[in-house]
């Protein structure tokens, strides 16, 4: 379910980037009455403002959606939680240090002396 909601996302991403990309600025016909572009589209001079504004917020509703899913989903995972809690039981008992003689006698400040 989460990679069906995953995938869904990615596309509805895809699709608002696509779409923001493709539509006119407002200053955008301005150019075109001067001759340096052409005004009409494939939907016509105003019904591509309207059919890309519906789609980009039909879009963006859908990332919306798909995005409080997964965050919901991420949340209420089973098994989930804190990463670090998750890991600790994983994490082997150090093994014993060997005593050294002169390591018990030596005071902090003083170096410690290796025999040869």
């Amino acid at each position: 379910m989460e990679k069906l909601v995953l995938v869904i996302h990615v596309i509805a991403a895809l699709g608002v980037i696509v779409l923001v990309l493709l539509q006119h600025g407002k200053g955008a016909d301005m150019g075109a009455s001067f001759g340096s572009g052409t005004s009409g589209s494939l939907f016509g001079v105003s019904g591509s403002a309207n059919f890309m504004s519906r789609a980009t917020a039909i879009f963006v509703m859908i990332f919306f959606a798909t995005s409080l899913t997964l965050a919901y989903m991420a949340s209420h995972k089973e098994g989930g939680g804190s990463v670090v809690k998750a890991n600790a039981a994983k994490v082997l008992p150090a093994a014993p240090v060997a005593a050294d003689s002169n390591a018990s006698n030596a005071s902090p400040t003083e170096p410690k002396v290796i025999p040869k």
